[in-house]
C-alpha cells in the first residue's frame, strides 16, 4: 500500500494533512504504511501524478477524494469538512476514506 501526500511549497494545510493521515493510519492499525511527501514543482508534474490542489492525498495512486478537480494549476486545494471549508480533510473523514478503501464494504445483488 502506498500513501503519498502531493503537496506545492506554499502550502498551509499539507503538514496538517500528512499528520492527519499518518493518525488515521494508525487509528486503522496501519502503522507499517509510510506516508511519502511529494513536492510537487511544475506542471508537468502536478499532471503527470494525479494533483488536485495541494494537499492532494493518493492511496495507491488513487485520489482519496476523488472530484472533477484535476489541475495542472499549483494551487491550494479546500475540503469539505463536518465543520465546513477547510484546508485538509478531517481526521474522521480520513478515517473513513481510507476504511471504505482498504476493507470495501460487500455489495448486495439484487
Amino acid at each position: 500500500m502506498q500513501v503519498r501526500v502531493l503537496h506545492i511549497a506554499d502550502c498551509p494545510n499539507w503538514r496538517e494533512a500528512g499528520a492527519r493521515t499518518r493518525q488515521a493510519l494508525d487509528t486503522l492499525g496501519l502503522r507499517d504504511v509510510p506516508v511519502e511527501y511529494v513536492l510537487i514543482r511544475t506542471d508537468r508534474e502536478a499532471t503527470r501524478t494525479g494533483f488536485a490542489g495541494s494537499p492532494t492525498i493518493l492511496l495507491d495512486g488513487e485520489d482519496l477524494f476523488p472530484s472533477d478537480g484535476r489541475t495542472a494549476d499549483l494551487a491550494c486545494r479546500v475540503y469539505v469538512t463536518e465543520t465546513g471549508m477547510a484546508g485538509a480533510p478531517s481526521q474522521l473523514s480520513l478515517e473513513q476514506t481510507l476504511r471504505d478503501r482498504v476493507w470495501p464494504s460487500p455489495r448486495c445483488a439484487g
